[in-house]
């Protein structure tokens, strides 16, 4: 059972009846102000308190439980001069995504008591003035790629009778060609997180198809995305001229884990000792990054197989926009990604991918950069 976080040693939490010791994701709905009591009170007089307790469980829906906990709240209505302060508070001291975090859950907590939001010129002035004197502690490094050296590794790593390294194998490569913007639309966070209204099952429907050049390629539909929410999205996985091909990958993993209920995650695997269990993201990374500390290679995080794909996949020539369709992007979203891909796109020259490679995809992107204006 989660709990509220205690205070600090020597310090306590004062008693308030608009701010109670809930835990953090429950703040934007059980923290109020007095204006959020009058409008509760007006919106009473108008609906049942079962339509009211709907609205907002629908409302809070909208915003992801992990991303509720990072929001927090605070005075309502605030004013432009109120909010901007805030921020200039904070300069020097924390990134600017800290800030337009916090910002964001305020924005949100007005919107759900039906506070007229007041943050405009001068709190954009505060922003843009925050984001030139960051902290240097706070600016991380480009996180470095999933490169083909790295799939590479996991295949003569990884025993692909065993069916635990099976489902792994189906999982990088799946995230790896096809572009997956997260890894928890393959697997899930913890043994008890899998949730069906998130999270692809074994009962989802796998189509496989042949192109008229006769290239198959295998289509599965994801029932939730961070974008797109419960319309989810569907998953294409082309077959590929290599080992990690993403096709024979995933039916190896069917095949040799098919005594999976309909229930279960789509990448759960049988257990030696009878049963199965879910494949879960601590488990993947850590197996994965067991293989490539031993190979001589980086030890990555799940958002470098979404990096590592665009980048391998436009230096093989793929036209941009279809790249920007296969890893669900808005046009403007994958050039501002394209800006940080060009930092790690040297990690990729080898034989294959010479620097004439390299300025080709440059090219290409310019193209695709001026259709988009």
């Amino acid at each position: 059972m989660i709990k509220p976080r205690k205070p600090k040693s020597g310090n306590k939490i004062a008693s308030s009846s608009l701010r109670p010791n809930v835990l953090a994701r429950n703040r934007l709905r059980r923290w109020v102000t007095p204006h959020s009591d009058i409008f509760h009170n007006s919106i009473l007089e108008e609906l049942p308190l079962a339509d009211v307790l709907k609205l907002f469980d629908v409302m809070l829906v909208s915003v992801e439980v992990k991303t509720r906990e990072n929001y927090g709240a605070g005075h309502m209505p605030a004013s432009d001069h109120l909010l901007a302060s805030f921020v200039a508070s904070w300069a020097k001291k924390v990134a600017a995504t800290t800030v337009q975090n916090w910002l964001a859950g305020l924005h949100f907590w007005h919107n759900l008591h039906s506070a007229p939001w007041f943050g405009h010129s001068i709190l954009r002035s505060a922003t843009a003035g925050l984001t030139k004197v960051v902290p240097a502690w706070s600016k991380h490094p480009r996180r470095p790629p999933i490169t083909l050296e790295h799939m590479h590794a996991l295949f003569h790593g990884l025993d692909l009778l065993n069916k635990f390294d099976t489902a792994a194998f189906a999982v990088a490569c799946i995230a790896f060609w096809c572009c997956c913007s997260r890894l928890g639309e393959q697997v899930v966070d913890s043994l008890n997180s899998f949730d069906t209204i998130k999270h692809v099952s074994c009962s989802t429907t796998i189509r496989h198809h042949t192109l008229p050049n006769q290239i198959p390629f295998t289509v599965f539909h994801i029932p939730w995305t961070k974008t797109t929410h419960g319309e989810g999205a569907d998953i294409v996985a082309s077959k590929i001229d290599d080992l990690t091909n993403p096709v024979t990958a995933l039916n190896h993993h069917l095949s040799a884990n098919s005594n999976i209920p309909a229930t279960a995650p789509l990448f759960a695997y049988e257990m030696a000792k009878g049963g199965w269990m879910l494949m879960t993201r601590p488990w993947f990374l850590t197996h994965c990054n067991q293989i490539w500390r031993s190979a001589g290679l980086l030890e990555l995080t799940g958002h470098c197989f979404h990096i590592g794909s665009a980048s391998e996949l436009l230096l093989r020539g793929i036209p941009p926009d279809v790249v920007a369709m296969q890893g669900r992007w808005k046009s403007c979203a994958f050039l501002d990604y394209w800006r940080k891909i060009v930092s790690i796109l040297p990690l990729f020259v080898t034989s294959l991918f010479s620097d004439t490679c390299i300025s080709l995809v440059h090219s290409s992107m310019d193209l695709y950069a001026c259709h988009d204006k």
